[in-house]
Formats: C-alpha cells, structure tokens, sequence
C-alpha cells in the first residue's frame, strides 16, 4: 500500500507559511506476492528426490528453491556489487526480481534495496561551493546539517520507535513562521491529517520493531540558489525499514518510504532567522505497506496475515522503488512490489 502527502511551504512575499487545510494521506490494500509451483520432476531426477525428501519434510523451501532457480538468484544477488551513488536522477525504475519472501535472517531478500547503501552512508553529501551570497564554509555546513536532520528524522533509533525527534526539531529555526507550532501540533495532537510522519518515520514499539540494525537507504542532496541571501538544499531519499511484530514475530514486512525536503539556510542580514540554524520550505512523503487513515501519528505496516484495514486503493499500481518521477498527488494506492 502507498501512502502519498505532498506540502510546500511558501506564500507570495518570500516569506514562508503553511497551507490552510493540511493534505491528507491514504493507504492501499498491502502487495501480495505469487508463489510458483516446481513443475513435475524427470524419472532421471528420481535417485535425487528419494534422498531430498526428508530435506523438504524439514526445509523444504531448499529444494523448491533450486528447482525454480531462486537459490541461484540469492547467491547472484548476495554477491553482486553495492550500488554507486545516485548522482542524478535515474531515468527508470531498478529491474525486476524474482520473486521472494524476505526473512529474519535476511530481511532485504527480493528487495532492490539489498545493493543500496546502509543507513547513513546512504546520505551523500555533495561538495560545497559558496553560492547565494554565502560562504563555501557556510554552505559546506548547511549541507551536513541537512545530512544530521535526515538522519535523526529516519534513522534514529529513538524517533524509530516513537520518540520525540529532538534530534532533527534541535536543527531547525524555532523563529521560522508556523512550522515549529505546526511540527509540535504533529507531534502531541496527531490526527489522520496532522499527523508527524510527514516528515518523521515512527512506528509504535508496541505493534512492531525493526529486523537487524540496518536501514537501506538511497537517494540525493544538491543546493540551490533561492532569493537573495538563501541558499536551498533539496534532498530525495528512500528508505527501506525491514519490520516484525513486536511479540514473537517471524515475518518481515519492508515498509518503504520516500521523502523530497527542502532546507534553507538564511543570511541573518537579510532574514529573521536563528543563526546556525534551517528553516523547513517544502516537504512531500510516500510510505508503503502501512495501514491507511492511522490517526495516532505512527506508520502501522501490515504482514502478510494481516486483514486490510481502511479504504481501498485507487489507480494504477505504482512501484515504491522507482524514483525516476517526483512523488505525485495524494491518496491511497496499490504498489507493485514491496
């Protein structure tokens, strides 16, 4: 299921606001995968199938596996190279895979995530050149700044599990018009509009936790020029958080999110601002395989077992890993993969 917000945060005098009416977010129905069938076994194969029986009475995912080639697939993948930093846009979305069913012990299984970078090391940050007025150095710290909130907002362990992101609200402008009231709103009164995980990534430790310690993540960060004496830094990233419930769990479900935020750094002559500090100017967010209209301000994903809850999904089935295209529009649709 894809859950899709988007939110711009500016007004016609170069000053910026927020939108009267909050967009609201949805979700679909969760993704499904097909399982196939091994097809009948050769008279040649008989020796092997008599000595693999008790193999498949006590695993048999083994041998399913190399009949249909998955175990193949695995070991190609579990081996093939990291991805490069994503430098520019890609212009479609990663190939397909076979299908495959992620497990405790390997939650990225089937997943294009499994080539991305781990958490962090994920966030690239790009060299720094003085622009818009303001120094190379200045610059240089705006985008560090940047690569700190993104990882306090999607990676912390603590805002993981729920907690107040203090770590990400320390590093924007508390004099920035509306945003610190609207953030702290998010935060203690959420509702299925208003709610934090526009811009923060928190699941109730009491549905579910993460699989391992690693988060994959990719994406990219440049800076821009804004109005006289602002310097932006647009970010694009996707985050790929394998989950279990948190009693007992043995199965994974990845929920996805994808973020596009913007960040301004202010010359303090020009602008009221906090020096050393952001100021938050547009935000859009994609989440899959979550449950849809959650009013409590957390991300609940779905397991296979689990009944849909919420509305149904509308449109095409979109892939959360394409990052080809900007997020789009709002509402609640079906996604082709998880």
């Amino acid at each position: 299921m894809r859950n899709t917000n988007n939110t711009n945060n500016n007004d016609n005098d170069g000053r910026r606001g927020f939108p009267d009416e909050p967009p609201g977010w949805r979700t679909g129905p969760a993704w499904q995968e097909q399982r196939s069938r091994p097809g009948p076994l050769k008279a040649t194969l008989a020796v092997a199938l008599i000595a693999g029986l008790a193999l498949v009475a006590l695993r048999p995912e083994l041998v399913i596996d190399r009949l249909t080639g998955k175990a193949g697939a695995r070991q190609d993948a579990r081996s093939a190279a990291p991805l490069a930093a994503e430098s520019v846009r890609p212009t479609a979305p990663p190939p397909a895979l076979p299908p495959d069913q992620p497990t405790l012990q390997e939650p990225f299984r089937g997943s294009p995530a499994l080539q991305w970078a781990d958490g962090a090391a994920g966030i690239e940050v790009p060299e720094a050149t003085a622009l818009g007025g303001m120094s190379k150095e200045k610059v240089a710290d705006a985008l560090q700044k940047t690569k700190q909130f993104l990882v306090a907002a999607n990676l912390d362990p603590a805002t993981l599990r729920g907690e107040r992101p203090a770590g990400a609200l320390a590093i924007l402008d508390p004099r920035q018009p509306e945003i610190p009231q609207l953030l702290e709103r998010y935060l203690t009164k959420p509702t299925a509009q208003d709610t934090p995980v526009t811009v923060f990534t928190r699941f109730d430790p009491a549905e579910a936790g993460p699989v391992g310690d690693v988060v994959k993540v990719r994406g990219s960060m440049r800076v821009e020029k804004g109005d006289p004496g602002e310097v932006l830094v647009v970010t694009d990233y996707t985050f790929v958080h394998p989950l279990t419930k948190a009693k007992g769990g043995t199965s994974v479900q990845r929920t996805i999110v994808r973020r596009q935020i913007t960040l301004a750094l202010l010359d303090p002559a020009r602008w009221e601002t906090t020096r050393g500090r952001l100021q938050l100017r547009a935000y859009q967010a994609e989440w899959s395989n979550v449950e849809c209209e959650a009013a409590d301000g957390f991300l609940h994903p779905q397991f296979p077992l689990d009944a849909p809850t919420g509305p149904a999904a509308t449109g095409p089935a979109e892939d959360p890993y394409d990052r080809s295209t900007d997020i789009q529009g709002e509402g609640c649709r079906t996604i082709t993969r998880s």
